[in-house]
């Protein structure tokens, strides 16, 4: 778990009802609102209750119910929205705002402006960097 925060965490506080926030769904474990600052209308966040900075935290028991609630807010946004599909992202550590494990939720329609991933895409060389890359990566689980 991880340590207290420095100061007060603007999730924690949401999750306490200390703080307001649009709330779209609550749960004993989980929190899911709307984003003050949404790529499109209904951009969700969805975070676990308790103080957890990043997904390698979140104990493993607490994965598959967190994961089926984010599941679950994201068939709501969809529908609710009138959207095509959804984009599902976390962030560990970079590009997270607020440290608190969330999930944005956000409702995608074609060619609605958003292009892919954030970030430019590269290739590998070839089968051999890849087959080397993979098995780094599977020797670590």
């Amino acid at each position: 778990m991880s340590p207290p925060s420095p100061g007060p965490c603007t999730f924690c506080e949401i999750a306490a009802g200390a703080r307001p926030a649009h709330l779209v769904h609550e749960t004993d474990d989980v929190v899911a609102f709307l984003d003050h600052r949404p790529l499109f209308e209904g951009h969700t966040l969805v975070a676990p209750r308790r103080h957890i900075e990043t997904l390698l935290e979140l104990p493993e028991p607490a994965v598959g119910p967190f994961f089926v609630e984010v599941q679950r807010i994201t068939a709501a946004v969809t529908t609710a929205m009138g959207a095509q599909g959804s984009f599902v992202a976390e962030n560990n550590v970079v590009s997270q705002s607020v440290p608190h494990l969330h999930v944005h939720v956000v409702p995608r329609n074609r060619k609605d402006g958003l292009r892919g991933f954030f970030w430019p895409r590269t290739r590998y060389a070839g089968d051999a960097e890849m087959a080397a890359v993979a098995a780094r990566i599977a020797a670590k689980l």
